[in-house]
């Protein structure tokens, strides 16, 4: 079996699956249309968020049986169009559910307790003890909406903090934490996304949203940027519904999330970064050394089980 490898990813995905008499060629330096040329010689492709496999690059690529995508969200594949050419689509959201759970609860104790702001004003000779007393993580409520891999990582990793955890799945029938949306807004003092983008979520977090909540809270986004309204997410922030924001994701990426868009909203995207209230990272929560190549073992395993039997 060929297999194409589109993006980058940990050598022990390619070196597995030669070790399994698979043949793997390397696309790294090839545009989309040059890939389109020859991708009907494959039968699997590996990709991460290069660029989008639409049901025109389907079409062309007559032979493939298997769509990889190394990381957890499949929203750069048209899935449905793939499943109807009967093309199987594996991604890896098992490999960095632990990573995304220990960024985000960095970046929630980060803001907390003021550690970007205060290690700017050490480093320029300012000592402020008092400006920057700190919040305690513990005994707080936190919202989770998504209870799948990484929704439930969170939870595991918050266990020593002494939290109350309201979780919240609308495609999960049981689940631990399990609660109802009504009282997330009635409780919560955090909110954390750990819900794909859909139609359904898209904006899900907007200013209509964010009223429903009680109590003015903090919001945690390690999911997916256009998951929040970021020009509403803007206003609750300067009227202190919204305390502070942990921003991992933003909706003005690119599709291959290695960039912002040139489109975003230059004042929306220059408050965010003025506000000491809102901690910033470049879609990172997830990647690490190790989640690499647990998404490598993940994706071979799954590759060979169904390909190599």
């Amino acid at each position: 079996m060929k297999v194409l490898f589109i993006d980058n990813t940990h050598p022990h995905l390619q070196n597995t699956l030669e070790r399994n008499n698979f043949v793997c060629h390397n696309a790294l330096s090839l545009s989309k249309s040059e890939i389109e040329e020859k991708i009907s010689d494959y039968e699997g492709i590996l990709i991460r968020s290069r660029f989008e496999i639409d049901s025109q690059f389907i079409d062309k690529a007559r032979n493939l049986k298997f769509i990889a995508r190394a990381g957890s969200g499949l929203e750069n594949i048209d899935v449905s169009y793939a499943k109807s050419k009967k093309i199987i689509c594996f991604n890896a959201a098992e490999g960095n559910r632990q990573a995304v759970a220990e960024h985000a609860i960095g970046m929630i104790l980060s803001l907390f307790n003021n550690l970007n702001v205060s290690d700017l004003e050490v480093r320029k000779g300012k000592w402020n003890r008092e400006k920057n007393r700190g919040i305690e993580l513990s005994g707080k409520t936190i919202g989770i909406i998504g209870f799948g891999n990484n929704g439930s990582a969170f939870a595991e990793a918050l266990s020593g903090f002494r939290v109350n955890i309201l979780a919240y799945d609308k495609y999960l029938e049981s689940y631990k934490y399990q609660s109802s949306m009504e009282k997330i807004y009635k409780h919560a003092d955090i909110l954390s996304l750990h819900i794909p983008l859909t139609e359904e979520t898209k904006y899900l977090v907007n200013k209509d949203f964010i009223e429903k909540f009680e109590k003015n809270i903090f919001l945690i986004n390690t999911a997916r940027g256009k998951c929040v309204n970021t020009k509403d997410l803007m206003i609750k922030i300067k009227d202190n519904k919204i305390l502070g924001a942990c921003l991992d994701v933003l909706e003005y990426e690119k599709l291959s999330f290695e960039k912002l868009s040139d489109s975003g909203d230059n004042q929306v995207l220059r408050f965010l970064l003025e506000s000491k209230n809102v901690i910033l990272s470049p879609h990172i929560a997830g990647w690490t050394h190790e989640s690499s190549l647990k998404i490598s073992m993940i994706l071979a395993k799954k590759i060979l089980s169904e390909f190599h039997k």
